[in-house]
Order: structure tokens, then C-alpha cells, then sequence
């Protein structure tokens, strides 16, 4: 059972990232539809991390009273369906409205997923929470990857979006069907309607949020940012979050193999590195396989910094999905600033400068990644040893 449940919800993961993969493809069609300057566009783009901000602390008392299957399967067709919302906006209010509705139903899925895999790795004593966070890049890539064909062919996005919509949500229904629950007999007292994530957390909050900052920044100007500055055509620039995604993708899915080997500080320390390097080539590059080769590099280097810190929050203790909630309200926090942040530096100044600012973000866990080898404090007072951490993140 746990075995299926594992496919079931890796097809969850790769459904999720799809969603956002065609989303980002086309963000400089919704930009060119509604006439958007760059910061405008920045800020229209906070209203998804907004929404999941204000929405994820509630997911713990929703999966209090229906369980994490039911939750599960009642929201993901929900969050496909949102994605139709911002390509039908007639103006800027509307489009923040709708991404506003497309952030708070993504964010409660991510919180959702998330605490399934966790149950999913309690149930097979071994870490999966990297390579479910690899198949979300791997359904980012084959959907971006189709959104740049779309957008090259000149395929209107409302259009697009719908059929996405539509077939992913079909695909998600029989996903979730038969997905694990928590023990009943564990005690379920209910949980605080807004959830602030356990002291302990704090850290590994921290390091998600510049990870997060970098790979939000990433996807959502990458093809602004290869139109503009590198002068690359509308369906080359979608190709920017297509490396993106697939070095996430391979990243994520050889996590396990690298932690094993590496442990957890010294994978995140290589991957902060990476994303530097990666930084320095977009910031430099003027043309587009070199901006491309940067956010792809950015992209392997923080990959696999968001599934340790989750996989570490979810064996915390006590409700996983409250831990999760927690933490994904300061991880996900980046997401609500970096699109706003980015735009607001470019049009100051210029996108290379906004994205030396991204650059200094993903370089942060270089120096960050020891939080992942302190001690955590249980619920019941029991602490954890570096050791026993690394071995549940790799």
C-alpha cells in the first residue's frame, strides 16, 4: 500500500509542477496582453505568494477535519482549475485577484503533498521526500516545455491554459484516490487555526527562504529577463524555465544519492556554489545560451535545499502538517517578496542588477547549510542528533 501510495502522490508532485510550468512559460504573454511595465508585473506576481501565505497556516485544521487523502483530493483539481483564472483577467485588479485565488490553493496543496510524502517515508523507514520534490520539477519540465511550443506557435493562452487545466486535473482526481492518513489512534487534538512553526523550525526556515527567494525570482523572470536583456524571441525565452526545471529536476532526483554520500551540510554547501556560478553567468551573459546555462546552474544549485528543510520539518514530531504549514509560511515568505523585490530593483536600475540581488539569495546557503547538522527539539523533549537528521534528508 505504501509503495502505490508513493507512485499516487509522485504523480501529485509532477501534476503540481506542471501547473506552475505552463503558468511561467507564458507570464510575458500576460504581461504583453495587459500592457504591464516590468514593476507592475512584480507586482501583480505577489499576489500568488500572498495568497499561499495567507492560506497555508489554515491547512492543518483543514486536514484536522478531513483528513490528508480527502483534503488532498478535494483541493488539487481546485488548484488546476485556478491556473485558467489569470489569462481571463480584462485588467490588473482582476489579474491579482485571480493569482491572489491560484497562490492560496497552491500553497494549500504544497502543505498537502508534502505531509503525504512525509507519511509516505514514515511508512517506508526511508527518505523520498528529495526525489517526490524531483518528480514536481520533472512535471515542471515536461509542462514548460510544452507551454515554449505553445508560446512559439502563437497559441493564445487561455487556450492553453484551459486544456493544462483540464487534463491535469483529470490526472489528479485518480492520483489521489487511496492516499495514507495519519494513525487514528495518535492523538488529534485540534490544531491552532493559524500555524506558527515550532522554534526549532526557525532555522531550517531561514535557509528554505533564500533557496526559495532565488528559485521564485528565477521562475518568474527568467523569460522576461531573456527577452529583455539577452533580446532572445518569445519561444526561446520559455526555454529558460525549461533548463530551470530540468536541472531541478535531475538535481532532486540524485539528492539521495548525494546526501548519502556527502551528508546534508556539505550537499547544500556544493549546491550554494553552484547557484553562484550560475548567478554570475545570468548577471554577465548577454546572450541567450549563456543566460540559459546560468538559470539552469541556479536551478541544480538550490534544488535540493527545499526538500531537506521539509523532510526535516515533517520529522519533527506531531502533526506533520502543521510542521510543514510552519515552515512553508517562512520558506514560501520569499516567494511573496521575490517577484515584488526583483521587478521593483529592475525598474530602479536594470534586471542584471535585480538579479546580482537574486544571485547574493542563492548563494546564502553556502554559508547557511550548518543549521541542517544542529540538534532538533522533539515535541516530547527527546533531541536529535546530526547523525539521525542527515540519515531522514538524504
Amino acid at each position: 500500500m505504501s509503495l502505490r501510495s508513493r507512485r499516487r502522490v509522485s504523480v501529485v508532485f509532477a501534476g503540481h509542477g506542471a501547473v506552475v510550468g505552463a503558468f511561467a512559460t507564458r507570464i510575458p504573454w500576460l504581461q504583453q496582453h495587459l500592457g504591464l511595465s516590468d514593476s507592475t508585473l512584480g507586482v501583480a506576481l505577489l499576489a500568488p505568494a500572498l495568497g499561499s501565505f495567507v492560506a497555508m497556516p489554515f491547512t492543518s485544521r483543514l486536514v484536522h477535519r478531513l483528513g490528508n487523502s480527502r483534503a488532498l483530493r478535494c483541493l488539487f483539481p481546485l488548484w488546476c482549475g485556478s491556473l485558467v483564472l489569470p489569462a481571463l483577467a480584462p485588467n490588473l485588479p482582476a489579474l491579482c485577484l485571480a493569482l491572489g485565488i491560484f497562490g492560496a490553493t497552491s500553497g494549500m496543496t504544497d502543505v498537502l503533498m508534502n505531509a503525504q510524502g512525509v507519511l509516505v517515508e514514515q511508512r517506508l523507514r526511508r527518505p523520498v521526500i528529495p526525489s517526490l520534490h524531483g518528480m514536481w520539477a520533472v512535471g515542471g519540465l515536461v509542462s514548460s516545455g510544452c507551454g515554449a511550443l505553445a508560446a512559439g506557435a502563437g497559441i493564445d493562452a487561455r487556450l492553453h491554459f484551459a486544456v493544462t487545466s483540464a487534463v491535469l486535473a483529470g490526472i489528479g482526481l485518480l492520483a489521489t484516490r487511496h492516499l495514507l492518513d495519519a494513525d487514528p489512534t495518535e492523538a488529534r487534538q485540534p490544531p491552532p487555526r493559524f500555524a506558527l512553526p515550532p522554534l526549532s523550525t526557525l532555522p531550517l526556515g531561514i535557509l528554505g527562504f533564500c533557496a526559495v527567494f532565488a528559485e521564485g525570482a528565477s521562475g518568474n523572470w527568467s523569460a522576461v529577463y531573456l527577452t529583455s536583456t539577452a533580446k532572445a524571441p518569445e519561444g526561446i525565452a520559455a526555454l529558460s524555465y525549461t533548463g530551470l526545471s530540468f536541472t531541478l529536476a535531475l538535481a532532486r532526483l540524485a539528492s539521495g544519492f548525494v546526501v548519502t554520500r556527502l551528508g546534508p551540510v556539505r550537499t547544500v554547501r556544493l549546491g550554494g556554489g553552484i547557484a553562484a556560478l550560475g548567478g554570475t553567468l545570468v548577471v554577465l551573459g548577454r546572450t541567450p545560451p549563456v543566460v540559459i546555462a546560468g538559470f539552469a546552474l541556479i536551478g541544480t544549485g538550490v534544488a535540493a535545499v527545499l526538500p531537506l528543510t521539509f523532510s526535516a520539518a515533517g520529522g519533527h514530531g506531531g502533526d506533520p502538517s502543521r510542521n510543514i504549514a510552519g515552515v512553508a509560511t517562512i520558506t514560501y515568505t520569499s516567494n511573496l517578496l521575490a517577484p515584488a523585490v526583483t521587478g521593483a530593483v529592475a525598474d530602479a536600475t536594470s534586471l542584471p542588477a535585480a538579479f546580482a540581488l537574486v544571485t547574493a539569495f542563492a548563494t546564502c546557503p553556502l554559508f547557511l547549510a550548518s543549521t541542517l547538522a544542529k540538534p532538533a527539539q522533539s515535541p516530547g523533549g527527546e533531541r536529535q542528533s546530526a547523525p539521525q537528521r542527515a540519515d531522514l534528508s538524504s
